[in-house]
């Protein structure tokens, strides 16, 4: 490694440290599936924080609680055991465009895949084959998976990206980072085993973005898939075996030093 990259190295691990603590979990998304303990519990407390993280991250919270308090606080159980009157009362939920007719189709899915199976892990690493550098297969076979049942609404697959739409993918990056990486930090959840780290891409957004042009760790201009591979490639260079930590110092440049 030179000597700038052992600097930039060092850095940005200083940076991961310092906001990979518990103190960033309250005002994060990722504190909803922190209200959780059984697994099931925060895998879809998990899911539907991740899926509704854009815009204010105060509104994403207030709504994440708001549907976990419609769900009884307890979504693995809502999810195989509600009746049509449960139903009834997610109507009218709503944030930003995610509607009630999204809702119900998550639930049904959810509903679809925990009737098979114990962990939501196997609906994204079923797809995978051995030797997989990163996660692209999972996140698209999930993409396929999700949408199999009968009468998808048409309006659903906008919640939903896929690396073969060239999205960044960017919510579903962040919710395996949450379930795969265990650091000890408290932060991320590490309850998943079989998907490792080193296959995680980093989440991209905008503000990510903004801060890795600024260091010289992306040249891609638009902020889609192939972005987030040409990061997390960079990142590996850094830490080959867990690259999505810089995340926490990604954000915490872009978002919270406004860097």
């Amino acid at each position: 490694m030179s000597g700038k990259s052992k600097d930039l190295s060092e850095f940005f691990n200083k940076k991961a440290s310092e906001y990979n603590q518990p103190d960033f979990i309250k005002a994060d998304p990722i504190c909803i599936p922190h209200l959780f303990q059984k697994k099931q519990d925060i895998e879809i407390a998990g899911l539907f924080a991740a899926i509704f993280a854009w815009g204010n991250r105060t509104t994403i919270i207030k709504k994440s609680k708001e549907l976990m308090q419609l769900m009884d606080n307890a979504p693995h159980d809502f999810v195989l055991q509600h009746t049509e009157q449960d139903l009834r009362r997610l109507e009218g939920f709503k944030h930003r465009t995610f509607n009630t007719t999204d809702l119900l189709y998550f639930i049904s899915f959810l509903q679809y895949h925990y009737s098979k199976h114990a962990s939501l892990e196997t609906a994204f690493t079923q797809w995978m084959s051995a030797g997989d550098e990163t996660i692209e297969q999972a996140l698209i076979g999930f993409y396929h998976y999700f949408f199999s049942l009968e009468h998808v609404p048409p309006r659903t697959r906008k919640h939903i990206a896929s690396p073969e739409k060239n999205s960044s993918c960017k919510r579903l990056n962040m919710y395996l980072r949450w379930m795969v990486r265990n650091d000890d930090q408290g932060v991320d959840f590490g309850i998943w085993s079989t998907l490792t780290p080193a296959q995680l891409i980093c989440p991209i957004d905008l503000h990510v973005a903004r801060v890795a042009k600024r260091f010289k760790l992306l040249e891609r201009a638009p902020v889609d898939w192939l972005a987030a591979l040409e990061l997390t490639s960079y990142l590996r260079k850094l830490d080959k075996n867990d690259p999505a930590k810089y995340d926490f110092a990604l954000f915490g440049l872009g978002v919270m030093e406004k860097f």
